[in-house]
């Protein structure tokens, strides 16, 4: 036997004759199923194959001093613009109330549609720097002082007759913007708290008829990456002859590692943490932003609470990074599926092939005793 013949002898695929072949019309319409069938499967592996998935690793977090973006869209349907103010808090004792960020109101009307925009920052600073002038002089002024200090100037007045105007109109306001506070323990409230508190009684006739509800269409710890949720996103809380404080607990979000989380506290309530997190794209981009989930409390007004009505948000961070990296499945496996996938619907049309053959040459074969009778 020559080299060539030893060759061809290892043929696993040996080929028939050209006239020894059969071609039926049950094996054509078995092949039109079969290649169906593995077309279909070939475009469902590659679109597999195609897509990425994610993969959660935990980390010390060692990021330390660095600005902790909250992105806030919130709508006060039944305070006017006026009357609104930000104010931040930190674990440090350091009381911000005019951030350094954009941060903007706009006015709307009874039916919810904008009507102009103002300049947040601005007016809170004004606010507060009248409430904090006249704090410091209320015990050391004189009855023309203290009226002053009372806030019944001509300027005083004039915003009190604007704002129970735009009271009487329905306004309400939206606030949106970033606050760059610092990544510590904190919270950052919206409230009337930048009002004078005798301009705030002459407005509201008390604290029982400040409303704050609210409807918050996006609040977030940084950007959005794919699949997050943010569960107060969408949250609508109106109240009805009633006013109070609302205080959302920022805590974290469990993770599919299940993360522990530390619980610390902060005017003897309770907070537990936001967990820093960076998002990995397939295209080596880093996304630093985070996640986290929240309770709720809501403090109705009674004749014996001393404070005003405000929307609290109280937050911590976790000393612990979630990772989540986006990963491509690998080619070789890829092949691997898509050869079994494919062969193994060649070897079952294959088998059917046969089987339909076998069946059509009994059912259509003459019986030998019919013909000799």
């Amino acid at each position: 036997m020559g080299v060539k013949q030893a060759i061809q002898s290892l043929d696993a695929f040996p080929r028939a004759e050209e006239h020894l072949l059969l071609k039926t019309q049950s094996g054509a319409f078995v092949s039109v199923i079969g290649l169906v069938i593995m077309a279909t499967l070939f475009y469902h592996e590659l679109a597999y194959y195609l897509t990425t998935y994610t993969v959660h690793q935990m980390s010390v977090d060692l990021k330390r001093g660095e600005i902790l973006p909250i992105h806030v869209n919130i709508t006060f349907p039944s305070l006017p613009c006026d009357v609104v103010s930000v104010d931040a808090i930190d674990m440090s004792g350091k009381h911000e109330v005019d951030l350094d960020t954009n941060i903007w109101k706009l006015r709307l009307n009874s039916q919810g549609h904008i009507t102009g925009t103002e300049y947040l920052s601005d007016l809170v600073e004004k606010e507060h720097d009248a409430h904090n002038h006249d704090h410091d002089k209320d015990h050391h002024k004189d009855s023309h002082e203290e009226q002053h200090a009372h806030g019944f100037d001509d300027a005083a007045e004039t915003m009190i007759k604007k704002v129970k105007q735009a009271l009487a109109n329905g306004e309400g306001c939206r606030v949106y913007g970033i606050l760059d506070v610092q990544r510590v323990a904190g919270n950052f409230h919206i409230s009337v708290h930048g009002l004078n508190i005798f301009v705030a009684q002459m407005i509201f006739d008390g604290a029982k008829h400040v409303n704050v509800s609210h409807i918050i269409h996006d609040l977030s710890f940084g950007p959005k990456y794919p699949g997050i949720h943010n569960p107060l996103d969408g949250t609508a809380r109106i109240l009805h002859e009633t006013s109070g404080t609302f205080k959302y607990y920022i805590k974290k979000r469990n993770s599919p590692s299940d993360i522990s989380s530390t619980i610390f506290v902060v005017d003897d309530n309770e907070i537990s943490l936001i967990v820093p997190t960076e998002y990995r794209y397939i295209s080596k981009e880093v996304l630093p932003t985070n996640q986290f989930s929240v309770t709720e409390y809501f403090s109705p007004m009674t004749d014996f609470v001393r404070t005003w009505p405000a929307v609290y948000f109280l937050y911590d961070l976790s000393p612990i990074t979630v990772a989540i990296k986006e990963e491509r499945r690998s080619f070789i496996h890829f092949i691997t599926r898509l050869c079994a996938i494919l062969g193994g619907t060649f070897a079952l049309t294959g088998m059917l092939d046969r089987w339909m053959y076998r069946l059509l040459e009994a059912l259509t074969k003459p019986n030998p005793r019919s013909g000799l009778l």
